[in-house]
């Protein structure tokens, strides 16, 4: 197995075992809506939540921005917003 793949291995790995709505609710104020969890999007202003976690498919959508993506890229893009903020 090549160090590529054995990364990839460890990605899928964490991805499986992480609970995205745990993780994603650490940061956004999620209510349960059917299968789904919604909330106010991070990544925009909103008023009205279009920001949707399939737990089941273990990934976000969000409707009104179009970001999409799993646990990881949550978090990356979730730190790119917040640290600026944080740095001002």
């Amino acid at each position: 197995m090549t160090s590529l793949d054995q990364r990839d291995e460890i990605k899928n790995r964490i991805r499986e075992a992480a609970d995205i709505v745990q993780v994603i609710g650490e940061c956004v104020e999620l209510k349960k809506a059917g299968t789904r969890f919604s909330g106010l999007c991070p990544f925009h202003a909103e008023k009205t939540p279009s920001f949707s976690v399939n737990p089941q498919g273990q990934f976000f959508h969000c409707f009104g921005c179009g970001e999409s993506g799993d646990v990881f890229s949550f978090m990356m893009k979730y730190q790119a917003t917040i640290i600026p903020v944080v740095e001002e």
